[in-house]
Order: C-alpha cells, then structure tokens, then sequence
C-alpha cells in the first residue's frame, strides 16, 4: 500500500486526525438533510490532490465500519488503482461500455488491504468518458451501488478542464472541491462553484491541501459557514466563496 495513504499507514498522526474530522463534518453535516450516501470530490485543476483526499477520506469512512466503495471516475488520468494496488482492468469505462454483459458488479470492484474497503478503477481508458458518463448506465450503477455499499465516493476530473466532474456532481449526494494552497485562485473556486450550481449539483464545501505543516494539514471549509478545522481542534474564521 502507498505511502501516500496516511490514514492507514500513519493513523495518530495529525494528517490522519484531520480526515477523520473531515469525515464527522460531512456526516453531520448531511444529516440535516438525509443520510450520506454518494459523494462526489473533484478540484479545479490538475495538482491539487484531490485523488489523495478522496483515497484517505475513503478509508476513514471504512475505519467506522461503513462498508465503502471508491470509484474512480476520472477515466483519463486516474490514479486509484496506482495507489491501492489493484489491476486497473475492468472498472468504470468496461462497465458503462458493456451492455447485455454476464458481469456480475463483483467483478467491477477490488477488494482492497483496507477491511471494508473497495474500489473500483477507471478500467481501460475511453476516447470518450465524458459521453460515457451521460450513459444511463451510469445512474443504474449508483443506484446498484447503493445496494451494496454504505458510502460511494466518486474521484472525478478537475472541474476547470473537462465536463466529467460536472455530470456526475447531479447525481450525487453531496461534493467536496479540492483547492491547494498558494496554488488554485479565488476565482476559480468561483468558477467551479457556479458550475456545480448551475446543473443542480450540491456543494458541501471546500478542502484546502498542502498547508505547509506548520499551519495545517489541510483545511475544511463547510459551504455554510467556510470555517477552518485546524488539525482537528482548533478554529478560525476565514473569507467566504460567495
């Protein structure tokens, strides 16, 4: 399993702590609404790691022993099966692709070295995920999937760069924008924001990542109230998105 899961390879560590307080606000946070059980993560651009935050908030779901699926939806770079060590093949694009197929969703899905923790990959790389993704199929593998597992959680494409994210953020619970530090600008954040609006899509708030340590691990920011959660204790006010 990669370094990079830190959750599970380093759990006491601060980092490790700030997921799991990710995880409590986004479980509070929905209940005022219904229960969470899709959650799409996307960011603006490339590099600003949304793959990291999606993989650790997923295993911080299954520490809890929600039984979790992560389901690697950016079919043109995806780094899931990379970071769990799985095959990549077949996953999201064999499905969409295969009508009238013998598949069982097992076969789909990738058991993990995380207990209730699944995954399924990109599989082979289409020449067209966005038009893959307007496939009704893929409505009938969220609600499949909702059969099976606790938690879906989507790690889509940047929002900025292609339409992926945005078609999947409808269907969906709930999103989580992924903004680096000194890295994505206000007014993309904006940007991106509007865009999920406009097709109907409902923001949680906003996670800022590569916090030199010294400041934070990374930041949560709910879409109430833009609070920071600092390693998991302390709080500051910050600017809203408007």
């Amino acid at each position: 399993m990669k370094k990079e899961l830190i959750i599970k390879t380093d759990p006491k560590s601060p980092v490790a702590e700030t997921f799991k307080t990710l995880r409590t606000n986004l479980q509070f946070m929905n209940l005022k609404k219904r229960e969470l059980k899709t959650l799409l993560v996307t960011s603006t651009i490339q590099g600003e790691g949304k793959s990291w935050i999606a993989s650790n908030l997923a295993i911080a779901f299954a520490q809890i022993g929600k039984k979790v699926v992560l389901v690697d939806s950016d079919m043109r770079r995806g780094r899931i099966s990379q970071l769990f060590q799985v095959d990549v093949r077949p996953g999201l694009s064999n499905y969409l692709c295969e009508k009238g197929t013998k598949k069982t969703l097992e076969e789909y899905t990738k058991e993990t070295e995380v207990q209730n923790l699944y995954v399924m990959p990109t599989g082979d790389l289409p020449p067209n995920p966005s038009e893959l993704l307007e496939n009704k199929r893929i409505e009938k593998l969220i609600k499949d999937l909702q059969e099976w597992f606790d938690i879906i959680i989507f790690d889509s494409t940047p929002s900025l760069l292609v339409t992926d994210a945005l078609i999947l953020s409808r269907l969906v619970d709930s999103t989580i924008i992924v903004a680096a530090y000194k890295v994505t600008k206000k007014e993309n954040l904006q940007k991106v924001k509007n865009l999920i609006n406009n097709v109907g899509g409902n923001i949680s708030g906003v996670v800022l990542n590569k916090l030199p340590l010294k400041l934070d691990e990374y930041c949560y920011y709910s879409n109430d109230s833009m609070a920071v959660v600092e390693n998991g204790s302390r709080r500051r006010r910050s600017q809203r998105v408007k």
